[in-house]
Formats: structure tokens, sequence, C-alpha cells
């Protein structure tokens, strides 16, 4: 921190001078001034709040250390308890749209599993969920892992329309909707694809999954009919906390919001780091610095504003 200040010392002037008519308001009208203060004011600090740990993660390339939590270490355990060259299913179901929240999940999670020498099935129920997948091949395994064949450890089956209908067809007949991957081959001709005719041989199954269908409709039409499959997922924040029920016997791990992919990337980068982990492998834990601050500022003007209006005398009068 003391090497960021002296470096970086004119964004720290800028801070402090755009403050200080701030600090005179304050210093001259005191508790008045608080009552009344311009809502701009407020904007400012929220500026600040979120600007200056973005720009000192940016800077430094340091981030916040993240405590796991039992989901996370959950979902960690259930992918570092297989054996190199088990079957895992990568289902990826989400958008663009969603992909701040989702695509730090889905690269650790590849991540993970090449790491672990897994054999990686990828398919989507979404169309936009293609692009999703050929994204994270080409940010994790082409450039990080080259020793990995494709077709050999990682196949894309790719996006087929159906919605749920498509996981109860494929998880007692794979082959009946996919007979090709994306590139066309057909799966007779895939090494991997060997012996493989439904999701019930997989020893996991990773769904990415930001709506529907996505990780509900792959608990009930997947893990609830046959108990032997295990599934861990992660999730947008707005809905993690309609699969907790799920939680644990039905689901086996979740990462919820960029939270949860923070949490997570910790415990990959704890395992297999190194000591200069990529910047791309930590993108959930970067983005937790502004959220921290700006949620401690947050929290702070509450309490202030609370304080100021339970000690308003003219309360009483109104």
């Amino acid at each position: 921190m003391g090497a960021f200040l002296r470096q970086e010392w004119w964004i720290v002037a800028v801070f402090i001078a755009s403050l200080l008519p701030l600090v005179h308001v304050l210093f001259t009208g005191r508790v008045s001034a608080l009552r009344s203060l311009d809502r701009r004011w407020i904007f400012l600090l929220m500026f600040w709040a979120v600007l200056l740990p973005i720009y000192y993660v940016s800077s430094t390339g340091n981030v916040l250390p993240e405590v796991p939590g039992a989901l996370a270490q959950a979902t960690f355990d259930e992918i570092e308890k297989l054996s190199p060259g088990d079957p895992v299913l990568m289902a990826f179901d989400y958008d663009p749209p969603t992909t701040g929240e989702m695509a730090p999940m889905a690269t650790a999670f590849v991540r993970h599993a090449a790491e672990k020498r897994l054999r990686m099935y990828f398919m989507t129920l979404w169309p936009p969920g293609a692009q999703m997948i050929d994204d994270t091949i080409a940010r994790v395994l082409k450039p990080d892992f080259p020793q990995l064949v494709y077709g050999r450890d990682y196949v894309n089956l790719g996006y087929k329309s159906g919605q749920e209908a498509v996981i109860k067809v494929v998880v007692t007949n794979l082959r009946e909707l996919y007979t090709t991957d994306v590139l066309g081959t057909g799966v007779q001709n895939i090494p991997m694809m060997d012996g493989i005719t439904s999701i019930q041989q997989m020893k996991l199954i990773i769904n990415v999954a930001s709506g529907t269908p996505g990780t509900k409709e792959w608990v009930q039409y997947a893990v609830t009919p046959y108990p032997n499959l295990r599934i861990v997922a992660g999730v947008t924040g707005v809905s993690a906390p309609l699969y907790y029920p799920y939680i644990p016997r039905q689901l086996n791990g979740l990462l919820g919001a960029i939270k949860g992919a923070a949490e997570y990337e910790q415990l990959v980068l704890n395992r297999y780091g190194g000591p200069n982990p990529n910047p791309k492998y930590m993108e959930g834990l970067r983005r937790m610095a502004p959220q921290l601050v700006g949620h401690l500022l947050i929290i702070g003007l509450i309490i202030v504003a609370n304080v100021l209006y339970f000690t308003d005398p003219a309360r009483g009068r109104r």
C-alpha cells in the first residue's frame, strides 16, 4: 500500500482535493450541515469508493484475501476428490448479459477440471451458451493446457433445443440427441465418447446457469430421479437462495454470484495457483475490492443517517 501511495500520489491528491469542500462544509456546519448535505456529495463518495479499489487492483495486481465459505468449499471438494480421467459434464447455461457473474465461475471450473486431468464433456441448453463454451475453451484450455487434446480430453457437444426435455433424454440416452459434436464429427469417431451412452456415467455434473433452463431443471430431471448423479452449480446472486432447499442431498455444492466465484477462485489458487497466478483466474477476486468498499460506505451512511434521525430535536414535533 505504501508503494502504491508513493507511485500514484496524483490520484491521492485528486481524491483529497475533491473532498476538501465537503470537509469545510462539515467543519463549519457540523451536525446541521450533515442533515442538509447535498446528495451529490454521496454520489462523489460512492464514485471514489468504487474507483479507488479498481485502480489499486489494476495497478498493483493485488487482491483482497477471501475466506471461502462452506458452499464454496463443498463445491471445490466435489471436484478435488475425483480421479484423473473421470468424466464430468460441463453444462454452461448462461448468456452474455450475465457473463460478469458467470464467466469467472466457468473459468475456474474448467481450470480446476483441467488441473485434475478430468475428461470434460461440454453442452448447453441455451443458444448463446455455445459461444460461452467456445470462449471458455479459448480462454483456458487452448493457451494454458495445450497438452489436452480435443476429442481425447475434452469435447464440445454444443447446443440442442428442447430445454428441460433435453435433460430427460440425455439422462438415459445421450446419443439419441447428440450424434455429432459442434464440429460435425460423429460421436462414434470421438475417442472419449467410446462407451458413453448417457450422463448417468458422469462422475459429476458442473452447471453454470443464469436462469431457466438451468440448475433447477438439472436437479429435478437428472439428479432427483437418478440419485447416483452428483451436481455442483454456479448461479447468479439473485437466484442463489432458490437453490438452498436442494442442499446438500440434491445439490452438492453451490456458488452464488461474484462472491461465490471469488471464494472458489481462492480455493483453486491456493491449490494450483503458483507464485504468480494469471489475472484471468482472479476475476472474481479482483471485483470484490470495489464491492467491499462500496458496501462499507453504504453501511456507514445508513448508520450516520439513523443517528441523525433519532437525535434530531425536531423529530418529536413532527
